[in-house]
């Protein structure tokens, strides 16, 4: 046990105190804040007014909003004598509003006219204002009352009650307010988080086994320790490096992006500018507040230990397989390529089961996925926001508990022949033949 612990401590201490760890963990935070400042100057950069001539000829009397970024100027003066002089007289360009002969017509064409091309977003905006104004005026002089013409549009909320039966075979409701949506945001992110973590630091296991097998450091080793616990010791070490990564990230990330925002605001008016258009504020707030609240009401309690156990466990798995691979690679790299297909293959595969299960996570291929261990520490955490059943649960983790001592063992049987060949190019069915080698 000492000696696992010095591996471990070794490990640890050499991969942290190195400049290029350093280096990225430190520059990845700030490179994260530095885009998101220079967005934040995209967003809030004033290219200035522009200044717009409009001249209606629709005969139909409105006026038209103006903004931080568009000016609406009505003018009488003539369209060819506007088309040579409007720079001089200060405008960017020159809007034309011809003469609506139907006013129950619903294609309306108006023209802009300038040397310089105006943004979709200012393009939308003028069409939008236009078509509201037009649809104004045709209320106006519609005999339909507006209470009455108002009333026609109706907004339909579904509204989600779960169903559950209690010990006394009495029905119980459960409120699933925006649950569905909420939950797959959580499910992906967590699956995508799991799946970063298991390629970024399963390689790096790889790395350093490959690494110390070239520059023949591995043979002083084995001298004084098992094969099994220099694997084990490098891939708990490396994943302590892992976690230490992100939890300094987890502090810096959030506190500079909160530093970026107090100095470089983003305008508000810009990001709505930027937003699809039809979207009411109002609304918006609306749906954060049901988001914020779904979020509240979920099983946190079993989410966070659950999605820490998948988290390690996965890791243990595959950083496993790939230190064994890596114990078998020689001084040519080309053959991790093939040797780490089969690895990278079911994580892969597990992103997509992932994604497919959110959209029905109660399907025959959830419940297998969420219990198969290459698949389970990605698709079982997308699946927890959706209450899976206990019995799926449980039986993952105990699956997922012999997995990783299965794993383990079979990639030490691998770890303990490979780490001491040299000079052969080794294949799947020979990495097979060495689990059973015998002592």
């Amino acid at each position: 046990m000492n000696k696992l612990w010095l591996i471990i401590k070794r490990e640890y201490i050499t991969r942290v105190t190195k400049k290029s760890f350093i280096l990225a963990t430190l520059l990845t935070p700030f490179a994260i804040a530095a885009f998101i400042a220079i967005v934040a100057l995209i967003f809030s950069y004033d290219s200035g007014q522009r200044k717009i001539a409009v001249i209606n000829e629709s005969g139909l009397e409105f006026k038209l909003k103006d903004t931080k970024k568009v000016y609406f100027d009505f003018t009488e003066t003539p369209l060819d004598e506007l088309k040579l002089s409007y720079q001089e007289d200060g405008y960017t360009g020159v809007l034309y509003l011809p003469e609506i002969k139907d006013l129950q017509k619903q294609d309306v064409r108006v023209t802009y006219f300038s040397e310089d091309q105006i943004s979709i977003g200012t393009k939308e905006f003028i069409q939008r204002e236009i078509a509201d104004k037009i649809r104004e005026i045709k209320i106006d002089n519609s005999e339909i009352s507006r209470v009455i013409l108002e009333s026609f549009s109706t907004n339909v909320n579904l509204e989600e009650v779960g169903l559950s039966v209690n010990d006394s075979g009495e029905i119980q409701e459960e409120d699933k307010t925006n649950s569905a949506g909420i939950a797959t945001a959580m499910g992906m992110v967590m699956g995508f988080a799991i799946y970063m973590f298991l390629f970024i630091y399963g390689s790096m296991v790889m790395r350093s086994v490959m690494e110390e097998k070239m520059t023949r450091i591995v043979e002083v080793m084995i001298s004084s320790v098992k094969p099994f616990q220099l694997m084990l010791g490098k891939i708990v070490g490396v994943g302590g490096v892992g976690l230490t990564q992100i939890l300094i990230w987890a502090i810096l990330i959030p506190t500079l992006n909160f530093i970026v925002t107090i100095f470089l605001p983003i305008d508000p008016e810009a990001i709505q500018s930027a937003q699809m258009s039809g979207v009411e504020s109002e609304d918006m707030m609306i749906q954060v507040a049901l988001a914020l609240e779904s979020v509240k009401s979920q099983n946190w309690a079993l989410i966070l230990p659950m999605f820490i156990f998948y988290f390690l466990g996965g890791y243990f798995i595959y950083s496993a397989l790939f230190a064994a691979v890596g114990s078998a690679i020689g001084d040519d790299l080309g053959e991790s390529q093939s040797l780490t297909l089969p690895i990278t293959i079911p994580v892969i595969l597990a992103i997509y089961i992932a994604i497919a299960v959110i959209e029905n996570p109660t399907s025959n291929l959830a419940t297998f996925a969420s219990i198969f261990p290459l698949f389970s520490p990605i698709v079982m955490p997308a699946r927890l926001p959706f209450n899976p059943p206990v019995w799926e649960i449980v039986a993952s983790v105990v699956v997922m508990i012999a997995s990783v001592v299965l794993f383990i063992w079979l990639s030490g049987r691998i770890y303990r022949v490979g780490i001491l060949l040299y000079g052969k190019k080794v294949t799947l069915r020979e990495l097979g033949k060495w689990m059973f080698y015998k002592e």
